[in-house]
């Protein structure tokens, strides 16, 4: 296992460039199922999850080959099953992309219960209830989902709240089914148009991702296809609020701005200076930062995903903030590791009272999951004194060489081993 070791107090200046999001990767790839050819798929973020969700498709039979470190080539044609292995499934959230991947092609699935960051309970019945719609069965058994279909046929589905990931499946699973489906209440996140835009590339009919009224006219086949993920929004965000927090000046460059408004409507709301280009942005502090409210919510609103690294921000602040998280219920775990640097923060249910501090102090923390662990680590680059973070195999999950950019900033981090416990044996 190994840490970041990380001395604060330097002003991260320069420049940075983003990853292809994890989010549309961790859909697009499984979506690479449906295709009756080759996929290219380009600007493949290197991180954890990435390597998980395409482990499984190998294991499955898919043929893989890695062009460059970006690059991947898929060809989903000699697929033999559609059961996804236990073990290699059952560490990250994106493998419930499958089902509606594999329902799709072979109108069968059968996936773990999705894993990934533990910050509350992952229902997966609006997935489940858009399945239904499109006249597939399911049951649980042994914390595996089993959903099959005799033929999949389009629906019209309203989902209960808007939910990322049972849009993503239904889209999936209705992209080759009989007829047109209609999904109302539907999340708009960027990656949901991504991914839209992926399968449409591949000869799929689908019209209006990004509203919340999406529809499918399902076709036959889908073709292979080259196509480049776009640029991932919360890494872009969290190196925003680290220079802001550094008092640092950095220009982030291959964003999509429009995908950061609410990051930097907030940041501006707090004194910082933010200036957008075509397809970077410029992120600049010198003065004090104000206080701010900020309430999590689905696109185009603060991302959930921010969150902890907002958090961070808002406690070197100037007053009293309050952070109402309205997305998961058990997103603020790592509150009590930043108090251990010195945050005044208080929580009662989905809301939390941030006192705003001179300083942050440094402190033995751990990545409690991967946007927390990404706040600790903004938290140790602005305190004083040297931090240890632990559990970054969290962070690695979503975030492409974290400390080599973090360090072509200026910043002091270096990745540290940490030996495995010697445990004595009883002789």
């Amino acid at each position: 296992m190994d840490k970041f070791v990380i001395t604060g107090g330097n002003r991260l200046t320069g420049e940075v460039t983003i990853s292809g999001a994890k989010n549309a990767a961790i859909a697009i790839i499984p979506a690479a199922i449906l295709s009756d050819g080759v996929c290219r798929i380009e600007n493949i973020p290197n991180i954890t999850d990435v390597s998980s969700i395409t482990r499984i498709l190998y294991d499955m039979g898919a043929q893989v080959r890695t062009i460059d470190k970006s690059t991947l080539e898929i060809d989903p044609r000699k697929i033999h099953t559609c059961v996804a292995s236990y073990e290699l499934a059952k560490h990250i959230r994106g493998s419930y992309y499958l089902l509606g991947a594999l329902l799709g092609r072979f109108s069968h699935a059968v996936v773990t219960m999705p894993g990934g960051c533990d910050f509350g309970v992952r229902p997966i019945d609006q997935h489940l209830k858009g399945f239904a719609a499109l006249g597939a069965s399911y049951k649980l058994d042994g914390g595996m989902v089993d959903v099959r279909a005799e033929q999949l046929k389009g629906s019209h589905i309203y989902l209960d709240v808007v939910s990322v990931g049972a849009t993503v499946n239904i889209i999936l699973a209705a992209v080759r089914a009989k007829g047109m489906t209609v999904i109302e209440n539907a999340a708009k996140e960027p990656h949901i148009v991504d991914l839209a835009n992926f399968l449409n590339s591949m000869g799929a009919d689908i019209r209006g991702a990004g509203t919340d009224v999406i529809k499918i006219y399902g076709v036959e086949h889908l073709n292979g296809t080259t196509y480049s993920i776009i640029p991932d929004q919360i890494e872009a965000g969290t190196y925003m609020v680290a220079a802001a927090a550094t008092s640092g000046d950095v220009l982030i460059k291959n964003v999509i701005p429009k995908h950061l408004e609410s990051i930097t409507a907030k940041l501006e709301e707090m004194g910082v200076e933010v200036t957008e280009y075509d397809d970077s942005i410029r992120v600049r502090r010198e003065g004090p930062l104000n206080k701010c409210n900020i309430k999590t919510m689905p696109h185009p609103g603060f991302p959930t995903d921010m969150q902890p690294q907002i958090a961070v921000l808002l406690s070197i602040a100037n007053g009293t903030s309050i952070i109402n998280e309205s997305v998961w219920d058990n997103r603020f775990r790592y509150i009590e590791e930043l108090k251990r640097m010195g945050a005044q923060i208080s929580v009662d249910g989905r809301l939390a009272v941030i006192e705003g501090v001179d300083h942050l102090s440094a402190a033995p923390v751990k990545a409690t999951d991967l946007r927390a662990g990404a706040a600790m680590i903004i938290a140790a680059l602005c305190a004083q004194g040297t931090s240890e973070v632990e559990d970054i195999q969290h962070i690695e999950r979503g975030y492409e060489n974290i400390e080599e950019k973090f360090r072509n900033l200026g910043a002091d981090i270096n990745r540290v081993h940490i030996a495995e416990p010697v445990i004595a044996r009883a002789i």
